[in-house]
């Protein structure tokens, strides 16, 4: 498939903007480096009705005026620490025309093709420190893609979600729809002074790192579920337990996972997952919150108890992680990373090697990603475009909210076939 570039252009916040520095919060410090690529697929409508390049762009320029951290960029303050300068100096706008259907596609499994083809890339020169940047490609069907590259130190998921979704409520124009306003003040998440770590936090420390260049090749995949399936999972549990959504997927994929590498039952097989401090913090942070409020929390077993325990014994490891995960985890963890964080290349999302014995889970569940209607309709898919490294999954909710999932996957090509069988063969 090949992809012409029609226009490429910077996009301003359509009023004049305040000019200061954005502290950024060891939270932001701590997650990758770079841009977090998106994609947004929107099936061809009835009647006549195309996207617009010229309202996309009108709308985009009036949700940077609340949002417009997102036009300045990326620097440093006088000690060296990053931080936010709030230029206005814009996004990057794209519309592109592809020579394709969207059926040609055949899926929409992230790749780096995908991302390569519908997705901006920051590659320096003009774009050096560029927080967002945004693609619309039209396809010969009538289909269209919205690709989107917002930079992970300025926004967590949610965060990146709210922005995009305001710009559609705006350019949907629909009379009565508020756009919610940002919560800009990342100081909410500052350290105390002096720190006081109560906790192990293991998550953040070097331990089976390897090089940042040494990453192991790995093959992507979306493995469906339906709703029967997931209430099937839920079901699970020992004397009629049922469990939660997120722990009864998250135990499922870890078994499989486990057998699918044939790991040896005395390795020890580390969990990681992401959490979301914004609930869980004292007061809760704000509506709006625009940065980073996730962290990482991780459960760790002998793969030979996980893969022979039933399915609510993993799930009860994931419980045990994540119940501990309240304001004083959160306010120790910052602390912890004050500590750190002056020395933390290595210890970024991406930047080490996982070994082949963990997982990382990141789950989009309850997270509005299918709220992007800009006048034309809902998205009939949202995803990643493509994925970081192996053993990364992610659970996305379907279109309709019907209760169906993708598990989205990364993983070495000589276990993801493995890894496919097992997972519906345990399903069934």
């Amino acid at each position: 498939m090949a992809v012409e570039i029609l226009e490429s252009c910077m996009v301003t916040p359509g009023e004049a903007t305040p000019s200061h520095g954005v502290w950024l919060s060891n939270l932001d410090l701590l997650v990758a480096r770079g841009h977090t690529p998106t994609v947004y697929f929107y099936r061809p409508g009835p009647g006549t009705a195309v996207f617009s390049p010229a309202v996309l762009k009108a709308a985009l320029s009036k949700a940077l005026v609340p949002f417009y951290p997102l036009a300045g960029r990326l620097a440093q303050d006088g000690a060296g620490r990053p931080e936010i300068h709030c230029t206005g100096d814009g996004v990057l706008f794209v519309t592109a025309r592809a020579d394709a259907t969207l059926e040609d596609l055949g899926g929409f499994t992230p790749s780096d093709e995908l991302r390569r083809m519908l997705v901006p890339s920051a590659d320096g020169g003009d774009r050096a420190g560029i927080l967002a940047m945004f693609q619309v490609t039209f396809f010969k069907c009538g289909g269209v893609c919205v690709g989107a590259a917002i930079h992970h130190t300025a926004a967590d998921g949610l965060a990146a979600l709210d922005f995009v979704n305001t710009w559609a409520v705006i350019a949907r124009g629909v009379s009565g729809e508020a756009a919610p306003r940002p919560w800009l003040d990342r100081t909410l998440l500052r350290a105390r002074c002096p720190p006081v770590v109560h906790f192990d936090h293991a998550e953040y420390s070097r331990r089976g790192g390897g090089s940042k260049t040494a990453k192991v090749p790995f093959d992507s995949a979306i493995l469906p579920m339906s709703k029967a399936q997931v209430d099937a999972l839920k079901a699970g549990g020992a004397g009629g337990k049922k469990l939660s959504t997120f722990k009864a997927v998250v135990a499922h994929v870890w078994r499989c996972a486990c057998r699918a590498r044939g790991l040896a039952g005395t390795e020890d097989t580390r969990l990681y997952m992401t959490a979301d401090a914004r609930s869980r913090v004292r007061p809760p942070l704000p509506g709006g919150y625009l940065g980073n409020a996730i962290f990482r929390a991780s459960a760790v077993a002998k793969a030979g108890d996980v893969v022979s325990e039933p399915l609510d014994a993993a799930a009860d490891r994931v419980s045990g992680a994540t119940a501990r995960l309240d304001d004083e985890y959160v306010r120790s963890l910052v602390d912890h990373l004050e500590q750190v964080v002056s020395d933390a290349a290595g210890l970024r999302k991406g930047e080490w090697v996982m070994p082949e014995t963990d997982l990382w889970v990141i789950s989009w569940q309850g997270l509005p990603v299918y709220d992007a209607d800009f006048g034309w309709g809902r998205p009939a898919f949202m995803g990643r475009a493509c994925l970081q490294f192996s053993g990364l999954v992610y659970l996305v909710p379907g279109p309709d909210g019907d209760g169906r999932l993708d598990v989205v996957v990364a993983m070495e090509p000589k276990s993801l076939a493995r890894f496919k069988e097992l997972f519906y063969d345990e399903l069934s």
